[in-house]
């Protein structure tokens, strides 16, 4: 276990303390206008003095049309600065590393949420999506350059790019979802390009003690497992990002694709050369067990969510009990609000089937 508690360096910003990072938790409890609420604030600077190293934003809207969900936080215009700004420094007292998750949900954001028709690189009839044109993507890109300029404004120690679940980022490297004939579509290359690009762009604009972290997913949504296992090692060499963070669903799980069966899906990435980078994943790593199966299986850090939802102090727990299993579901709503959840929050984790207690 004594790795997990070990601090873990980065090419850029302040280390972290230990190896247990804050999952970018969806939680509805920002303003209709994207401005933090008391709630949201609360939410993270407990699960930072709870123990994390990193603590993680949940994913924060780089356009308004980029929406994904409501209550969802923002960082598209100077008016979420304040909020921010307060939340990077409460979350820097306690000395945990402080970042915002940048993202835009394309073909995913409702329609009756952003009031009109959602946008994605191809025209994509089951969500109801238009093809965004050059200078629209052009204009997404720079709204997530100019979303990392403003977490940096705001104090935060870094930004991680969302190019997981489905999402705008993800949509572009997708053979089945991108059909464009550009220089943002096609082969392999032109497909990664907004992102690999979007890497380049942030390291330029932001500075040089400001880290850059990437999220992928490897399965689901149009990806090709082989093409992302690809794409993890080209950044993890690359020499610009400081951390790549895989959501697995499922970190020990058989991959579903034929090429790779016989491995557990995080051996696929972690085989790959890393260089500066370092490599964690998020999956059902709810106990100190498979935390610790985690970090043996050869990643660098983990990545928590629905321990941390159910215990605000999940490394703390683990550090004093390695063999720590969080309270059984489904839980007391009363335990939700204790550790931290505000209405909305306990509304949606109501929606997960069996997580809390009916009490009806």
């Amino acid at each position: 276990m004594t790795r997990l508690f070990e601090p873990m360096t980065l090419a850029h910003g302040p280390a972290m303390k230990n190896r247990f990072m804050l999952a970018p938790l969806t939680n509805l409890q920002s303003h209709p206008d994207g401005t933090l609420s008391d709630d949201e604030f609360r939410w993270l600077t407990y699960r930072a003095e709870g123990g994390f190293g990193l603590t993680m934003t949940c994913a924060a809207h780089v356009q308004a049309i980029g929406q994904g969900f409501p209550g969802q936080l923002g960082i598209f215009d100077d008016k979420h600065l304040p909020g921010l700004s307060r939340l990077a420094e409460a979350l820097n007292k306690t000395g945990t590393h402080s970042v915002v998750q940048l993202h835009h949900a394309g073909m995913r954001s409702p329609a009756e949420l952003i009031g009109e028709a959602p946008v994605c690189p191809s025209d994509n009839e089951e969500f109801g999506a238009r093809a965004l044109t050059g200078d629209e993507v052009k204009e997404a890109f720079d709204a997530f350059v100019t979303a990392a300029k403003r977490a940096e404004k705001a104090g935060f120690h870094g930004v991680e790019l969302h190019g997981a679940h489905g999402y705008l980022i993800c949509q572009f490297i997708s053979g089945e979802v991108n059909l464009r004939d550009d220089e943002w579509g096609g082969p392999y290359e032109n497909r990664v390009k907004f992102l690999t690009d979007m890497i380049d762009a942030v390291r330029s604009e932001c500075g040089k003690d400001f880290s850059l972290g990437v999220r992928l997913s490897p399965e689901r949504f149009g990806m090709d497992l082989g093409e992302i296992r690809r794409l993890a090692g080209e950044i993890m060499t690359g020499g610009k990002v400081d951390y790549l963070d895989m959501s697995l669903w499922d970190t020990f799980k058989e991959p579903g694709d034929e090429a790779f069966k016989g491995k557990r899906l995080v051996d696929c990435f972690t085989d790959l050369p890393r260089g500066d980078c370092r490599l964690g994943a998020a999956g059902k790593l709810t106990t100190g067990a498979a935390c610790k199966d985690a970090m043996d299986a050869g990643l660098d850090f983990v990545v928590v969510g629905r321990g941390a939802i159910l215990h605000h102090d999940f490394p703390e727990k683990v550090e004093a009990d390695p063999a720590f299993t969080p309270i059984a579901l489904p839980v007391p709503e009363a335990h939700l609000r204790a550790e931290g959840l505000g209405d909305a929050f306990v509304s949606y984790m109501k929606s997960w089937k069996g997580f809390v207690e009916d009490t009806a």
